[in-house]
């Protein structure tokens, strides 16, 4: 079980680095004074899941999920 709890260790080390990064990587969401004369209805914002803003912010969602999984398995004590 040492072992498994090791293994387990290092991976949720390895996605928390990970998505701090993600994180980091992500645009602000103030659109600035864009927002105010209709510039945020663009082609970029009407299709921005398909960007890789739309891309990082689904990974985000996905490391967050891992994260969590982990840390709660990680606290039980077997």
């Amino acid at each position: 079980m040492a072992v498994l709890r090791t293994v387990l260790m290092i991976i949720l080390i390895l996605v928390s680095i990970v998505f701090t990064v993600i994180v980091l990587m992500q645009e602000g969401k103030s659109a600035g004074l864009g927002a105010i004369s209709g510039a945020a209805e663009t082609y970029w914002g009407k299709n921005k899941g398909r960007s890789m803003e739309g891309a990082l912010v689904k990974l985000t969602k996905f490391l967050g999920i891992i994260f969590m999984l982990l840390a709660v398995v990680l606290n039980i004590n077997f």
